[in-house]
Parts: C-alpha cells; sequence; structure tokens
C-alpha cells in the first residue's frame, strides 16, 4: 500500500478531519507500537509498508519490547499525538485496521503474538466503533 492511500485509509475509518492529524495518529500509533512489541519484529513489519511510515516503527532493534496493557497503549497515544482519550482509542484502531490491510497476512500473525489477550479489540478489525 502506497503512503498516500495508508494515510487516506486512515482517514476515512478513524473519522479524522485533516490529513495531518491522520499522519499524527498513525505516528503516534506506529511509535507504541516500536515501544510494545520486539524491536526486530518491528523491523520487519517496518518494511512491509512505505519508508515515510515504516520509519516511526525503527529505533528499537535488538530490544525486547515493554509489556503494557492495552488501556497504557491508549493513553501513550493520546499523549503523544494530543488526544483525548476516547478519540486515541478510536483512531488507534483505525491504524489497526488499515495496518492488517497493508501488511502480509504471515506478518500480521506475527505482530499479533507480541500483544496480549487484551489487545484482542485491535485486532478484530472487521469495524471500528466509537468508544
Amino acid at each position: 500500500m502506497k503512503y498516500d492511500e495508508f494515510i487516506k485509509k486512515v482517514q476515512d475509518v478513524g473519522q479524522i478531519e485533516s490529513k495531518q492529524a491522520a499522519e499524527q495518529a498513525i505516528r503516534a500509533v506506529f511509535e507504541t507500537i516500536a515501544e510494545r512489541i520486539l524491536g526486530d519484529e518491528a523491523s520487519d513489519l517496518a518494511a512491509q509498508l512505505p519508508a515515510d511510515l515504516g520509519q516511526y516503527l525503527q529505533g528499537h532493534e535488538g530490544e525486547n519490547g515493554d509489556h503494557f496493557p492495552l488501556r497504557e497503549f491508549y493513553q501513550r497515544v493520546s499523549k503523544k499525538a494530543s488526544l483525548e482519550p476516547s478519540a486515541a482509542a478510536f483512531q488507534t484502531r483505525a491504524v489497526f485496521i488499515v495496518l492488517g490491510e497493508a501488511v502480509t497476512p504471515g506478518e500480521w500473525d506475527d505482530v499479533k503474538v507480541n500483544f496480549s489477550d487484551d489487545y484482542t479489540e485491535l485486532f478484530e478489525t472487521s469495524q471500528v466503533s466509537q468508544p
């Protein structure tokens, strides 16, 4: 998936008003993913994305991910993107939907195993609903 297509899909799914706000949400989510999962897995994920997006998953190579719950994931995204917590949760789910469409099923499965069971709602990506 190309950069502009990824941004536009996140903007549409997440009901985000501007391209810049969608880019900010994507960056916040990707940076938080990179903090949560194994660094090498983040690099593998980044390799399947446009370089301008994949760069937000870089920088943690060789590191173990931090184990924090979904609620904290949303809090970190909220802080990074300057969003209200409910908006951060909604936009995070939108980013995960598009991310799941953008990478191979095998890579998506590899990403999933880095998250605990409380993250299930992020991988049930058939639809996104307002919190």
